[in-house]
């Protein structure tokens, strides 16, 4: 979402009139996202705040994603202590998890890592300490930063987890989110659709694209967000597609659809 259709709280023009095409021509879609500083109804609320009217099914958030790892390959770890804000701690709460508290005695089962918008160094400690007990390791996504039109750097989960390697000698036993190509294995699985019938728009090159190709998707790099044109054109493999923006994809599709070339 970030960087594709909005950045930061300014969304980009053309992102309504492309939403809409979509609906006129009948391609689903669901927005997807890294972020997991908000939970998904928040995300609602927010979309709804920049003009954006999706429902619950129609996103898809790291958040998510390690949930469903978490359920799915890790079913004895119940307790769990997060970096993470505390929309991201409800909605892990609601999943049925504990959250362990910043204190030696609350041992958790699993040290969480997400996009911690008011990190503490107590709690950064604490995590530190339960990695270097050996606790599981999981981060909710890899990026380094969070893209912003405010004049700051916005330090992300990337990032974290690299100071807690730095710290503690281990790195994340699983990241979640993109570009690890469960998030799109997921959708594939939730709209029973192939690869071949998926498209991943998106900003990033280490994500975005990365998740793509893993996946076995088709790649449609847009440049609105962090990827520069020149990194994308000396990018290995080739990108499947590189357009300005969605308004371009908008139109690349209607000629599509028309039966035109461009």
């Amino acid at each position: 979402m970030d960087g594709t259709i909005y950045c930061g709280d300014t969304l980009f023009n053309f992102t309504n009139p492309f939403l809409a095409l979509l609906s006129r021509l009948d391609i689903g879609y669901t927005l997807l996202t890294n972020n997991s500083s908000k939970s998904v109804e928040d995300y609602i609320v927010h979309l709804r705040k920049l003009g954006i009217h999706v429902t619950r099914d129609q996103l898809y958030t790291s958040t998510q994603a390690t949930i469903e790892f978490l359920q799915e390959e890790m079913p004895l770890a119940r307790r769990v202590f997060l970096l993470g804000t505390e929309s991201m701690g409800r909605e892990i709460a609601a999943a049925g998890f504990t959250l362990c508290a910043d204190h030696a005695g609350d041992e958790p089962d699993a040290v969480l890592v997400g996009f911690d918008t008011g990190l503490t160094y107590s709690r950064l400690c604490r995590a530190a300490y339960w990695i270097k007990r050996g606790k599981p390791f999981i981060a909710s996504h890899v990026d380094r930063v969070c893209p912003t039109d405010e004049p700051t750097v916005l330090v992300d989960c990337g990032a974290v987890c690299a100071a807690l390697k730095a710290a503690t000698g281990r790195g994340p036993d699983a990241v979640l989110g993109k570009p690890d190509p469960r998030m799109l294995r997921d959708l594939l699985q939730r709209h029973e659709l192939r690869p071949e019938n998926l498209a991943m728009v998106g900003d990033r090159l280490y994500t975005d694209m990365a998740m793509a190709e893993r996946a076995s998707a088709l790649g449609i790099l847009v440049l609105t967000g962090e990827a520069t044109a020149q990194e994308a054109a000396q990018h290995m493999p080739p990108l499947d597609l590189i357009v300005p923006d969605i308004a371009r994809l908008g139109e690349l599709l209607m000629a599509a659809r028309n039966g035109e070339r461009e």
